[in-house]
Parts: structure tokens; sequence; C-alpha cells
């Protein structure tokens, strides 16, 4: 009975996946934005006052993502920042010989993009960009990282996998995403494995945690993305 309740999970999953680009058209045509309740801001830096009007004011600073700079699977050299100026992304990492979490984690990003497919209604691919960092970089050159893509049919545009120096790449999970992968430096007995997906919005703040072997997570993390795209930058609210 179990098999069977994760295999029906995964097929609403599946359907998910092709219903959500004309669901966001359709919510983004007919609903006000000022009525949406937009996914919460994570990771506070600090909470600045003031005194407006005779009374104390608190604003909570929030934590923006630094940049990252990384090789995709094509061997381009790339900024998160830079090179996806304007979009959404969704980030999980793994390694290519992984025989546990990573291929069922994959398959989960995979929903992801398929969700964030162009259609007729709405050029989706422009809105999220998927990124995969492999926390194995020793092994997993760019090369190994395109051979694994294409094996989970990624979209080279619209689907990254990252790979690159292993000190950077585990202090962006740290110290950046604020994963809870333990202590470490990112030397040679250094390990991190998880399951998180990090969303982040335009402006780099953490928009969420979700669990990337959970496929109603992954529907979650989907639906999250299309309310944080229609959230204006300059309107943006801590």
């Amino acid at each position: 009975m179990n098999q069977k309740n994760k295999a029906y999970k995964y097929i609403l999953a599946i359907a998910a996946a092709f219903v959500l680009p004309l669901s966001f058209y359709w919510i983004t045509k007919y609903y006000s934005k000022d009525h949406i309740v937009l996914p919460r801001f994570y990771v506070a830096d600090r909470v600045d006052s003031q005194v407006v009007g005779g009374k104390m004011e608190y604003d909570t600073v929030f934590h923006q993502v630094a940049d990252l700079e990384l090789t995709n699977q094509l061997g381009e050299k790339i900024s998160l920042n830079k090179d996806l100026k304007g979009k959404l992304i969704a980030i999980n990492f793994f390694f290519a010989n992984c025989p546990t979490i990573c291929p069922r984690l994959t398959r989960n990003m995979a929903l992801l993009q398929h969700a964030f497919r162009s259609t007729a209604m709405k050029n989706n691919d422009t809105l999220v960009q998927i990124i995969s960092i492999t926390v194995n970089p020793e092994r997993d050159s760019f090369q190994a990282l395109r051979v694994y893509a294409d094996r989970y049919g990624a979209n080279h545009d619209h689907w990254w996998f990252l790979t690159g120096d292993k000190k950077t790449i585990y202090d962006f999970a740290r110290n950046q995403l604020h994963l809870s992968v333990g202590q470490g430096d990112g030397g040679a007995d250094d390990f991190i494995h998880t399951e998180q997906i990090v969303v982040l919005d335009r402006n780099r703040y953490i928009r969420g945690y979700y669990n990337g072997l959970d496929s109603m997570e992954i529907q979650r993390c989907a639906t999250d993305l299309g309310w944080i795209d229609l959230q204006k930058p300059h309107k943006m609210k801590h």
C-alpha cells in the first residue's frame, strides 16, 4: 500500500507539471496581486529600528545570497547574478554517481523544468532557472555533468548542472543558502548530502526550502515560484 501511495503522489505531481503553466496564466489574468499572500522571506540578517512619528518602528533586513561563479555542463563559466539577472532560481545539490537520493531528486527537478516549459500562453522558460550543483566536483567534470544532464532530459539553457571549486560550493551551501548540513570547511573529508531545494527570488532573497524527494513538495515549490513571479521587485516588502 505504501508503494501504491508513493506512485499515486508521483502521478499527481506529473499531472501538476502539465497543468501549472496554464494555471499561472489564469492566476495572473484574474486575481489581484494586492490580495495574494506571497511566500515568506527566510534568514534575517538583522533588525533595524527608528523612531517615526514618536513611535519605534522595526524593519527586518533579510539575507541576500551572494553571487556564485561556477562552470556549467556546457563548459561555460557562469555567474548566478550576472547571467541570471531577472530570473527566479531553484537550487539543489547532488553528485553524478550517487546511488541513493540523487536520482529521485533529479527526476523531481525535471518535473520543475517541465512545469515551467514555454507554452502558447506564457514564455515560462524565461521565468525560472534550475540549478543543480555537484558536491563532488573533483569527480564531476563539466563533461560528466553533460552526460548526466542528458540522461534526465535537461534543457541546457534553462537547467544548469554546475561544478567548480569545492570550498566555494560548500561555503555557498552553508553560509549563503543556510542549509542544515553540519559544520565543515569544504576540505577533503567534508561532504554535503541534502535533499533540500532552495528558491531565490530576483533580488536573491531566500523564499523557500522544499524536500526534493517529496512530489507534493515539488508541486508546492512550483506553485510558490508562480506566486513570486507575480511580485514586482520595487513593491517587495520584507
